[in-house]
């Protein structure tokens, strides 16, 4: 007789790691790939941390860190919000994570009951809607459009009916679209009228082109803040990330982490004191990135992909591909076999609209850009 599976576990893949394993596996089988599928620095950790996780091996003991994480890390976290946003921040209300996925889990058990409806902007980070399914906790998927740069409204969360929370992303995945500080502050104001938990998804903050990223901390004790080393501080794979938040949930989340992760990783986190001293390294990476843009916006026209999003923040365009075909994941696949570029389908981000668009990351070296837009070019036409 068959076991049962729980339907908690029923949720939808992130399909860009299904792209990944097919595109390792074209690569594993000696055709190459140019990566423009997932959401990673090309670059390694800032050397000063790869120097400072060496020392660690060394003469640290490495073991367990108390539950909220070193307390010398959230310090130093605390500082840079007054460095770089004027902010003062209480180093007690700093939560070092897991990467910003632990944050998101802490927050999310912290903040909200089963039942509870929480909106997110579709399109949107998957993960959001899975981890909320998973928790038992109801998605209300947001449709924004070109004509409200792919964010939340007021009037648009009003349309939703009730509401127990709100994910907002500035920039955001998978559109790179950033909120101003004035329609910032009106959906908080909105929240704080409506009794609505607002959780700020921070992860791309110092990947901005021409425009001022801002916190919710700026505006808002309330608000909880998702933040992760893995975007700007190029260092996705040590899955460390923090949380600032209200003080009255600093000691349920703490509880919850200390069961569901006992502490963060102990390495990560010794080597990410180092990672706010390495702003020129860092600021070189943005730059890289502003070119990419730059190429991508310029030359994916050529090719037939006119109608982007505006890409303000973060490494991604978003792209209308509705001319083309009305079934993304085939596109994606077609195009990963015929030309060797990894692409992630926009179904990802919306699973209503998301047939019609198609996501590319731009994190990658300028010349995969240059290559990438090559091989489209003529695929497209042919």
């Amino acid at each position: 007789m068959a076991l049962k599976l729980a339907r908690r576990s029923a949720v939808s893949p992130f399909i860009v790691m299904d792209v990944l394993r097919a595109a390792n596996a074209r690569a594993a089988a000696g055709a190459d790939v140019l990566h423009l599928e997932v959401g990673q620095p090309a670059s390694s950790a800032p050397s000063l941390v790869l120097e400072a996780a060496r020392d660690a091996l060394t003469e640290e003991r490495l073991g367990y860190t108390d539950a909220l994480g070193l307390a010398s890390l959230r310090h130093r976290i605390a500082t840079h919000y007054r460095e770089t946003y004027g902010s003062r921040l209480d180093p007690e209300r700093v939560v070092v994570t897991a990467g910003s996925s632990a944050g998101f889990l802490l927050s999310f058990l912290a903040a909200f009951d089963p039942g509870d409806r929480v909106a997110l902007a579709s399109p949107g980070y998957p993960a959001y809607r899975n981890i909320l399914q998973t928790l038992g906790l109801e998605p209300v998927l947001v449709p924004c459009g070109a004509a409200e740069r792919f964010q939340p409204t007021p009037e648009l969360l009003e349309a939703a009916g009730p509401l127990d929370g709100l994910i907002l992303a500035s920039p955001s995945n998978p559109t790179g679209t950033m909120l101003d500080r004035t329609a910032l502050g009106h959906l908080i104001a909105f929240c704080r009228d409506k009794g609505i938990r607002l959780v700020s998804d921070e992860i791309y903050h110092g990947i901005a082109f021409g425009r001022e990223a801002v916190t919710a901390l700026e505006l808002s004790d309330d608000a909880i803040v998702v933040n992760s080393f893995s975007k700007y501080f190029s260092m996705t794979g040590w899955r460390l990330g923090w949380l600032i938040l209200p003080a009255d949930m600093v000691r349920p989340v703490e509880c919850l982490a200390q069961n569901l992760f006992i502490s963060p990783h102990s390495l990560s986190q010794h080597a990410a004191l180092r990672a706010f001293d390495c702003r020129e390294e860092l600021d070189g990476h943005v730059a890289r990135y502003a070119r990419n843009r730059a190429l991508l916006l310029e030359r994916l026209p050529q090719t037939g992909l006119s109608r982007l999003a505006p890409s303000d923040g973060a490494f991604y365009i978003y792209a209308d591909i509705s001319h083309l075909t009305n079934d993304s994941v085939d596109w994606c696949r077609r195009a990963l076999e015929e030309t060797g570029v990894a692409m992630t389908p926009g179904v990802d981000f919306d699973p209503v609209e998301g047939h019609r668009f198609l996501r590319l990351s731009f994190a990658g070296e300028e010349a995969e850009m240059a290559e990438s837009v090559e091989r489209l070019g003529g695929w497209i036409a042919r």
